[in-house]
């Protein structure tokens, strides 16, 4: 049991589903003409794309199709970062009279680091705060938009504590002041139901890596009518959105795994709130001192924030690895660094219990058996670690 891996870091990274795999193969053998050129043997590729295309769409609710039956509201990107950065540069690029963008202080750094970018070209950038349970501030959010304002760009779901917006609400705000709307769904999309049209976003931000499709593939939703300039420009590809040769094993492989994510959506779901939930129980009933981080009526189902108080979250992290227990620290883009994230930061999260914190995520390839042992290897793991630290005081 030691030396098998036990993986609770999904919202890093996902384990690509094997029918993925299945999926993508033939586009790196028998079927590897360039879906631009005009001849039969590229163009039934291009064909397959568009197929994959209907796919993203249909778990997205991107129900838009031209008179071919394309899903021509979806663009393939390289990952989430490169369609959260679309967005917003599309966004001020529609509304070039506006110079205001308003995100919220907890977004991912493909948001927040492009928005410092930004802000270094004289825009303005005003990030909204989030109380305890990392829940936006409606009344400052409706304060900060106004006619300025170009975009709002808030997450669906917080990749470190898994608390969900209301993006509908947040969308209908910025509406109201003419401003577009964008939604960085990465760890949403394949774990909650996602409908960008209802919702009312202009844009939406996807990572196939999350839901277990291949890393360096992505998709942007764009709603329709909304003007687009390309962040990548080079040739036609994507109707002229996104330019370069389409990573064409990997957008299949997104396309099948957004089925099967639509497919097994309520199912998934169940399984992981019980999952989480039950070890979360375990955890609060064995361990003292310790908190569960995000909003707990209204988290993904799958994402466990869980604060141990005057210890090292990597001292952690390195005695469950020991045991082959991969889990993190925050997200993936902050490990390593010695300080607390800035979303736990924004949270008012005490240092002592920030900085001892660890975030378990979960797939749908995680059992009970080893959420248990892991449950059973954590209370000696940080009793240890409280021994010996200075801060300790049972």
């Amino acid at each position: 049991m030691e030396h098998r891996v036990i993986y609770l870091d999904n919202n890093a990274t996902t384990r690509v589903a094997p029918e993925v795999v299945e999926a993508m193969l033939p586009y790196f053998g028998e079927l590897y003409g360039n879906p631009s050129s005009i001849h039969r043997f590229g163009g039934q590729v291009a064909a397959h794309i568009e197929a994959a295309r209907r796919q993203v769409a249909e778990l997205l609710g991107a129900e838009y199709r031209d008179r071919d039956g394309n899903a021509t509201e979806i663009i393939f990107t390289s990952c989430g970062t490169e369609g959260d950065n679309a967005a917003i540069h599309a966004a001020l690029r529609a509304l070039p009279e506006r110079r205001k963008i308003v995100t919220t202080a907890v977004e991912h750094p493909a948001v927040l680091h492009y928005c410092e970018e930004l802000a270094a070209r004289d825009f303005i950038v005003e990030k909204v705060p989030v109380d305890g349970r990392g829940r936006l501030d409606m009344e400052k959010l409706a304060a900060a938009v106004d006619d300025n304002t170009a975009v709002v760009s808030a997450m669906w779901g917080n990749n470190e504590t898994g608390t969900i917006f209301p993006v509908k609400e947040i969308a209908a705000v910025a509406h109201a002041r003419g401003a577009y709307f964008h939604t960085d769904a990465v760890q949403a999309a394949g774990k909650v139901p996602v409908n960008a049209a209802e919702c009312g976003a202009d844009f939406l931000s996807i990572s196939g890596h999350k839901l277990h499709a291949p890393k360096g593939v992505g998709a942007l939703y764009i709603r329709r009518g909304i003007p687009f300039a390309p962040l990548i420009c080079g040739g036609h590809q994507e109707r002229m959105r996104r330019g370069g040769t389409e990573n064409v094993a990997s957008i299949i492989g997104l396309g099948k795994a957004c089925e099967l994510a639509r497919s097994g959506l309520e199912a998934e779901n169940r399984q992981l709130r019980a999952l989480r939930d039950g070890f979360e129980a375990k955890l609060l009933a064995t361990i003292p001192r310790i908190r569960v981080n995000g909003d707990l009526e209204n988290r993904l189902p799958g994402t466990s924030s869980v604060s141990f108080e005057c210890i090292e979250g990597e001292s952690i992290l390195m005695l469950l690895d020991v045991f082959g227990i991969c889990a993190s620290s925050g997200s993936a883009c902050t490990t390593g660094s010695l300080e607390p994230s800035h979303v736990l930061r924004a949270m008012g999260i005490p240092y002592s219990a920030a900085h001892g914190t660890v975030r378990f995520s979960l797939s749908r390839y995680n059992t009970e058996e080893e959420l248990d042992f892991v449950a059973e290897k954590l209370p000696p793991i940080i009793a240890r670690l409280r021994e010996i630290s200075p801060y300790w005081k049972a």
